[in-house]
């Protein structure tokens, strides 16, 4: 029995109501699993509370006092809203409903994500997914989003939960018309004579570093052009502009269709994990469950088909994320 009837008042309520209805203490304390005693004290610490009679004691029966039947009616209506309440929320935890917030960096996210959402809202109609693009890792909890993918080739110390779902790397490319003007650079070392096209965001370092596996190389890139984001400077490169360490997942395509050249494509860059960020692991509803198990199924073998490009056919070992 609770001592406090202000944490205990739906506890209180519950036993005057089995009184009621059972028309003894006895029998409601059976119900409850309490000593008779026990009920009568809640039930009486209820009429304290409320300075209203709410049964009249006899040794043969019970009866309801006029304010009683008017509580009486209140509590039923109170208790079932809890009830209705409590489903609500289990049943989320049942059938994906309600509305999923979702983070990720942009590029990234239109290649790999968007498809995705589209693919759960149509799985799961009852979700309204708000997807939303972010260069830096988002306040999960401050902006209330449930589930966030993000690229690091290291994680910034926090207190949020993250999994490993795979890696991807860049590469060095240009446009023909570029290499044409300029020259193709034989050697890592040349790249400090030429246009470099530089992304600058949390999930890449400042200079290019890259490696063949063997070896490792870091330039201080300098060009015309830095952007906190693949498309900007996929577009400068595809434009001629100059040479652009970019994401896989960026460039591949281009690559594919001849607008780019990969340059040096023994070299890349160290490996990039991607990574599930979630606030907690603990007591995920259904919504948040669903679109992990998707990410954890599909995004996988999406990044392996793009990494396995035969431009890419001289592959660093891979390096392991650990999860958290």
């Amino acid at each position: 029995m609770r001592k406090n009837l202000d944490y205990g008042l739906l506890h209180a309520m519950t036993a005057f109501l089995r009184v009621v209805d059972a028309g003894s203490f006895t029998a409601a304390a059976a119900q409850m699993a309490l000593t008779t005693a026990q009920v009568s004290r809640l039930v009486s610490e209820l009429e304290k509370r409320l300075q209203a009679k709410l049964l009249q004691r006899t040794t043969r029966r019970l009866a309801l006092t006029s304010a009683g039947e008017r509580y009486a009616d209140q509590c039923r209506s109170i208790l079932d809203m809890v009830a209705e309440a409590e489903s609500g929320v289990g049943g989320a935890n049942v059938e994906p409903a309600g509305r999923l917030r979702v983070r990720c960096m942009a590029a990234f996210g239109e290649r790999y994500v968007v498809p995705l959402v589209s693919k759960y809202c149509a799985m799961y109609p009852k979700v309204t997914v708000e997807y939303g693009t972010s260069q830096y890792a988002p306040d999960l909890i401050a902006e209330g989003v449930d589930a966030s993918v993000y690229l690091a080739q290291r994680l910034p110390d926090s207190n949020l939960v993250a999994q490993a779902l795979g890696e991807t790397y860049g590469l060095l490319c240009a446009a023909p018309t570029y290499l044409k003007r300029r020259g193709t650079p034989k050697s890592v070392e040349e790249l400090a004579a030429h246009a470099c096209l530089r992304i600058a965001n949390p999930s890449t370092t400042p200079d290019w570093t890259m490696t063949d596996g063997t070896r490792s190389f870091t330039l201080d890139a300098g060009g015309p052009l830095v952007g906190d984001n693949p498309g900007v400077v996929l577009h400068a490169a595809s434009s001629g502009l100059g040479i652009a360490l970019l994401p896989i997942f960026s460039a591949v395509d281009h690559i594919r269709n001849g607008e780019l050249r990969v340059v040096l494509p023994a070299w890349r860059s160290p490996a990039i994990g991607v990574y599930l960020m979630m606030p907690s692991r603990k007591f995920l509803e259904a919504k948040t469950r669903a679109w992990i198990e998707l990410l954890r199924t599909e995004l996988p073998t999406a990044l392996r088909r793009d990494a396995g490009h035969p431009a890419t056919a001289s592959k660093p070992k891979p390096r392991r994320y650990p999860s958290r």
